[in-house]
């Protein structure tokens, strides 16, 4: 016998009539809520009553959700005798069995399963992705029914057989009824509206997934909004090299006004932040920087050493000259975390705002503190050591920078050739010149942007 069950159908029959017969369940099955269902989908969290008998004429094996069937039984929690047998052919219906319905169904994936509910227990069906006949045959339901729950050692209430065989599509149908339960679910299969044809089904989930493209798009739209300071960047802000995101922490009103402006305007701020940075770090009495800021307002290249970055870092190292000035760490304003936008109902992913690096060149050992080594003495020969020290999280207002180191960056950027790059760069290590007093550099730029 291939389940306990009082009055037990056979279920080998088929096998004495000459088809071929695989069973990947024979025995007893745990319910709960008088389901259980076969799986294919792995994506799915398991098909719903109503779209699984959406349409259909016959209760008891709901077939209308692609790739799943809901199986219902007539016990609400417990164990129920359970085959699944798998033919090659259309097996004969043995009458002893009380409701039987067919229907069609193919697996969407080679991962065919019966499944316990909540995914509790499963067995792997083994089914190949083709069209297949389903024959839902069941014995006891209404007294398993009346009885609801069955314990352990309580004897067995109701039993099924579920059966495959390749065949083409079909409708579904009732080949027998005889209980009043396959009876109820009979009447709520037909009560049912049709479920979605393939091409409705594409179509929900084509608007569906362009309605949730759209929502991530505005989310993203407004992220960068809030970004840029409540606007979104032109498209040379969104392409400009250099230190573009470090400027517009400070202030991205300035940002935009700079990228509005005339390439005249762009140049005379590069140059005029330049100049602040370099008064402010008391280099503008060496000859060669004065030499820089002179080239810088004829329009000419830098001369050397500033031609060559790597020679301006040496030169500016070597020189007693160099005042011995330090400033704090120029700390931007807080502003109002991000809100997404009221009607966005997505969990679309947030980028996390850059952590604006703080570029000291090579000031390390000038830093007040911190509390490190001493870089190591650059032999004959050797380039001179550059240090990058980069900030996470809030800023140390307290941790004092070289300001000597902090304003060359600005004339070596304000001599770039896109003319936006230098202006912004050229603000940026102003910015940082500066220190704690930036708002007065920034209020200097604003009104010169807006005379020019």
């Amino acid at each position: 016998m291939s389940v306990p069950c009082r009055r037990l159908p056979s279920v080998r029959r088929s096998r004495r009539r000459g088809g071929r017969v695989r069973r990947p369940v024979e025995g007893e099955v745990h319910v709960h809520y008088g389901q259980i269902y076969v799986e294919s989908d792995p994506d799915s969290f398991g098909p719903d009553l109503r779209e699984s008998f959406a349409g259909q004429s016959a209760g008891l094996c709901g077939a209308a959700t692609p790739g799943a069937l809901w199986l219902s039984t007539g016990l609400h929690t417990g164990s129920v005798g359970f085959t699944v047998e798998v033919h090659d052919q259309a097996p004969p219906l043995d009458p002893a069995w009380e409701d039987v319905v067919e229907a069609s169904f193919r697996p969407v994936s080679a991962g065919s399963a019966l499944v316990q509910w909540a995914g509790e227990a499963s067995w792997d069906l083994a089914l190949e992705e083709t069209d297949y006949r389903v024959r839902y045959c069941a014995q006891g339901m209404d007294e398993a029914h009346r009885q609801d729950t069955r314990l352990d050692d309580e004897p067995q209430l109701d039993c099924y057989l579920l059966q495959f065989w390749p065949a083409p599509p079909a409708p579904d149908r009732v080949l027998k009824q005889t209980s009043a339960t396959a009876a109820y679910w009979h009447d709520y299969a037909r009560r049912q509206p049709a479920p979605p044809t393939p091409a409705e089904r594409a179509e929900a989930e084509r608007q569906a997934r362009l309605a949730q493209e759209q929502v991530e798009e505005e989310s993203r739209l407004a992220y960068e909004r809030w970004q840029w300071g409540g606007r979104s960047p032109s498209r040379a802000l969104r392409e400009v090299s250099g230190n573009v995101r470090g400027l517009l922490v400070f202030d991205p009103a300035l940002v935009h006004a700079i990228d509005a402006a005339t390439p005249g305007t762009q140049r005379t701020t590069a140059l005029l932040a330049a100049r602040r940075a370099c008064e402010a770090a008391g280099l503008t009495d060496l000859d060669w920087i004065a030499a820089g800021l002179t080239a810088l307002a004829e329009g000419r290249p830098l001369p050397s050493p500033l031609d060559d970055p790597a020679q301006a870092w040496r030169a500016l190292e070597a020189d007693p000259r160099v005042p011995d000035r330090s400033v704090a760490q120029a700390v931007p304003p807080k502003r109002p975390p991000f809100q997404p936008p009221a009607h966005s109902d997505t969990h679309a992913p947030m980028p996390k705002p850059a952590t604006l690096p703080r570029i000291t060149g090579p000031a390390a050992a000038l830093v007040k503190p911190p509390d490190r080594a001493a870089p190591p003495t650059p032999q004959p020969g050797e380039a001179a050591p550059h240090t990058v020290r980069v900030t996470f999280g809030e800023l140390d207002s307290s941790l004092r920078m070289s300001q000597p180191h902090m304003a060359l960056p600005a004339l070596l950027g304000a001599a770039e050739a896109d003319l936006l790059q230098a202006a912004l760069d050229a603000v940026y290590a102003a910015v940082t010149a500066y220190g704690e007093d930036y708002q007065t550099l920034l209020q200097e730029i604003r009104s010169a942007c807006q005379e020019l």
